[in-house]
């Protein structure tokens, strides 16, 4: 059994797509109309033929609380893997992200977490010393 599609609820799938691809540098893999809606997904450069991110509609009436309460309480929706947080860091908020928290050392793991600006907190994980 292995992963094969993952998702983030987005506020505006476009929005959402230019984020996640101009932005974070993953790479779209599907972008299928659904009537108002579209199947949209995003894969890693580094695999392509990896697990696909959805960038799923927020439209369900339960998932503007969730994300609500999520956010409030600082909770990431979601967490990449990334080879150098505080590179990442400092990248990003060279394009203008918008950090929640700068990167922390906890152990053989630094973090850091943005806002996605489509109503997430995304966590940026490195991992030292283990498998990440």
């Amino acid at each position: 059994m292995r992963i094969a599609l993952a998702n983030v609820f987005v506020d505006d799938q476009e929005q959402a797509l230019r984020f996640y691809t101009e932005t974070l540098g993953f790479v779209k893999k599907h972008d299928v109309p659904l009537g108002e809606a579209r199947w949209i997904t995003v894969v890693s450069t580094a695999a392509p033929d990896g697990v696909e991110l959805v960038l799923e509609p927020s439209g369900h009436p339960a998932v503007k609380p969730f994300k609500e309460a999520l956010v409030a309480d600082g909770i990431p929706y979601t967490s990449f893997d990334v080879d150098d947080v505080r590179g990442e860091y400092e990248r990003l908020r060279g394009l203008g992200v918008d950090f929640t928290q700068p990167p922390v050392d906890m152990g053989e793991v630094t973090t850091a977490v943005l806002d996605d600006t489509c109503g997430n907190l995304i966590q940026l994980a490195e991992h030292r010393g283990q498998a990440g």
